[in-house]
């Protein structure tokens, strides 16, 4: 990357269909100094990187605007509109589908009576022509402007169209062109609202001030003044604007925003809260450890407009379809003129067609899918992981934090020569302070409840896959697995204790065998469940990938009825997937997200299990569980399907509608007047469809 590079994001207005999307990223492409453009239509955003030695902001606004657009200044300007057009698109749905049903039945009807064509010998073509251009200025200037830069829209072929309808006289179809062609922009930018609708869901749960104590006193600011370590105060009712640790009080917390769980949760001092959940049934004093952006529920919002950026195979094929298809329609309209010597059969194939919902066919539903499954807890990161979940045929799981409750409990303490139970359980606790790994909370609380005091590691390393090196107080201290541990032959034989399923650490002092810690885990109790509704879902393998020993691996295992491998390490796990995806295979991997960040990234879909409140955790996944419910992976699998099944029936009806309506265009079989009333029925089909995967349908566990 370049080094003068920087990243800037802006907000644009108007921008509210693929075919948009297309024109402003063409306009900004063209800027000099432009390296990269994303368009995140959802949130109406595009995020560019430039150097800004060669272009800015105002470079950049002037191409946007020249492309028929604009740029808002703040995120207020973009908003201020959202509550009028959320309530209009909630309230006028339903007489919006009566008004266009009616004006429909009056097309069909007028132009099958004859109505249209004697309005038109009695009116003045002056008026005709008047109403024309007051009618259609709007799309007839971006039609202009979009000329100039050498590229064709939907309305470049509609305005011919209805240049040929008055070219022959009938002025009465191109006025009702016209018409349509404004009706036909409102659907496709109700079309978009609605999509939008998850997104806006989400945004509107960010509480906009704090309480905060400053000087003694306590004062309301908004979220984005408040600094990490403030103290803010959270009365009952009202929503936590931050990620931070309580220090005083007891509440009810309902965090479904960020966990989708409806069952609320009690806190007090020491547990960690996050921003944009609800406090109840107590009051809690908050020191600040995240603000904005920068909380959970912030990425969660950012990644989730973000999620556009990863399209997968259909949603691109689509695109790049949609890019070619209105030439392919001027070549068809040029040969229906040539074969039938009918410009108004030709002027009706090039205004029945509807471009955009070949492009809007796939996005609106992802869309769809993404915002409502963040609103459940589960955050995915892009349309292309859903395309791959549908065709996902080997699924890897690690084990600890995983399948397990990941809090696991020390059993066993087995000292060594003339070392004591205390000595051996303060070494690995000493060792462990700072290890975020499940087993080192394990050997950190079984300290706590030995009340044995801690020493202050003067060197800390951790190493994947073997374990953690300290020393503390002047003493090496090494602890993990067998092969972390110099001299390990001293050690005595573990075999009982592995027998029985649990995880065996190795502690020296020194360079010296001082001793053993035995650690067991608790299965999650749906596990067994949700692998079952896997194997039924298509799952065909299903593998355990563990670093522990070869024992312990084979009797967890055994429970689950899985095939396993043992004794790995990170990158031997990173072998593993590219191992069946070089066979051919879409590998899924389920782990915490943290010690197995790497095998996730490489795996087709990485889906990281509790992730709320790590941001490891989130940024490694390519799908984050943001509570620990192994029942979420199916459900996974579950909406890809549903997901893919509405594209494909999207794209069907798409292509169907399309080819029926030129078909009868070119024939003669479809007036003009009755193809602009129906072109736009193509974008309210799509949406009406994709709207299904706004709604969290509940399945039964045994269905596929």
């Amino acid at each position: 990357m370049n080094k003068h590079s920087e990243i800037i994001e802006i907000s644009i207005k108007g921008m509210d269909c693929a075919d948009c999307a297309r024109h402003v990223k063409s306009a900004i492409q063209s800027v000099p100094g432009v390296a990269e453009v994303e368009i995140l239509l959802a949130a109406r955003k595009t995020v560019i990187r430039i150097d800004p030695t060669k272009t800015g902001l105002v470079e950049i606004r002037k191409a946007v605007e020249a492309a028929g657009y604009s740029i808002l200044s703040t995120e207020a300007e973009l908003s201020t509109k959202a509550p009028f057009l959320e309530q209009f698109t909630r309230h006028v749905l339903v007489l919006f589908a009566v008004v266009f049903g009616s004006v429909l039945f009056i097309v069909v009807i007028g132009e099958w009576l004859g109505f249209f064509e004697a309005v038109s010998r009695r009116m003045p073509w002056q008026v005709w022509l008047v109403t024309v251009i007051i009618g259609g200025w709007p799309v007839f200037r971006n039609v202009v402007k979009a000329s100039f830069k050498g590229r064709i829209t939907s309305h470049t072929l509609m305005t011919v169209g209805l240049v040929a309808a008055v070219a022959v006289g009938e002025w009465a179809a191109a006025v009702i062109v016209v018409f349509f062609m404004r009706i036909g922009d409102y659907v496709e930018t109700f079309t978009a609202e609605r999509a939008r609708r998850a997104l806006k869901d989400l945004t509107v749960m960010a509480p906009q001030t704090a309480r905060v104590e400053r000087d003694g006193t306590e004062v309301d600011v908004p979220v984005g003044e408040v600094q990490v370590g403030e103290t803010v105060v959270v009365r009952p009712g009202e929503s936590i604007p931050v990620d931070g640790e309580v220090t005083g009080g007891q509440a009810t917390v309902d965090q479904a925003t960020i966990t989708g769980e409806s069952m609320p949760v009690e806190v007090g001092p020491g547990a960690k809260v996050f921003a944009a959940t609800t406090a109840s049934l107590g009051s809690l004093r908050i020191r600040a450890l995240k603000v904005g952006a920068d909380t959970t529920f912030g990425k969660v919002i950012k990644l989730v407009e973000q999620a556009e950026t990863n399209r997968g195979d259909v949603q691109r094929f689509a695109d790049k379809f949609s890019g070619y298809y209105l030439p392919v329609v001027a070549v068809i309209a040029l040969l229906t003129y040539i074969i039938s010597r009918n410009p108004l059969a030709t002027a009706a194939v090039l205004v029945v067609v509807c471009s955009c919902s070949f492009a809007l066919a796939t996005p609106l539903a992802m869309i769809a899918s993404i915002g409502a499954g963040a609103r459940r807890g589960l955050l995915i990161k892009g349309g292309k992981y859903l395309e791959l979940l549908n065709r996902a045929d080997v699924l890897l799981l690690d084990k600890t934090g995983t399948l397990t409750l990941g809090r696991p409990q020390i059993t066993d303490i087995v000292p060594l020569g003339d070392y004591s139970v205390e000595e051996i359980l303060t070494f690995a606790a000493s060792a462990e302070r700072y290890s975020e790994h499940p087993l080192a909370e394990a050997v950190r609380e079984a300290a706590k409840t030995r009340n044995l005091p801690l020493g202050e590691p003067e060197m800390f390393e951790a190493i994947p896959g073997f374990g953690v090196r300290a020393q503390v107080t002047g003493r090496r201290i090494a602890l993990g697995s067998r092969r972390m541990i110099a001299g390990e032959e001293t050690f005595p034989s573990v075999d009982g204790l592995e027998a029985q399923g649990k995880t065996i650490l190795y502690v020296a002092c020194d360079d010296k065998p001082a001793g053993l810690l035995a650690a067991a885990d608790t299965l999650r109790p749906e596990v067994p469940e949700a692998l079952a509704a896997l194997g039924r879902l298509g799952v065909v393998r299903i593998e355990l990938l563990t670093g522990d020993n070869e024992r312990t691996a084979a009797v967890f295992a055994e429970r689950l009825g899985l095939q396993y491998r043992a004794n790995l390490l990170p990158e031997d796990k990173i072998a593993i997937v590219k191992e069946y995806q070089a066979k051919g295979h879409v590998v899924v991997m389920v782990g915490d997200g943290v010690n197995d960040a790497p095998a996730l990234a490489q795996a087709d879909v990485g889906i990281a299990m509790g992730a709320a409140g790590s941001d490891i955790a989130i940024e490694a996944a390519h799908i984050a569980l943001m509570r620990e419910d192994w029942m979420l992976v199916p459900e996974l699998f579950r909406i890809s399907r549903r997901t893919m099944g509405v594209v494909k029936l999207n794209l069907a009806f798409t292509a169907f509608y399309n080819i029926a309506g030129m078909s009868l265009a070119a024939a003669g079989m479809l007036p003009v007047a009755l193809a602009a009333a129906l072109q736009s029925l193509p974008d309210l089909g799509i949406l009406g469809n994709s709207s299904r995967l706004l709604r969290s349908p509940k399945h039964d566990v045994n269905a596929n």
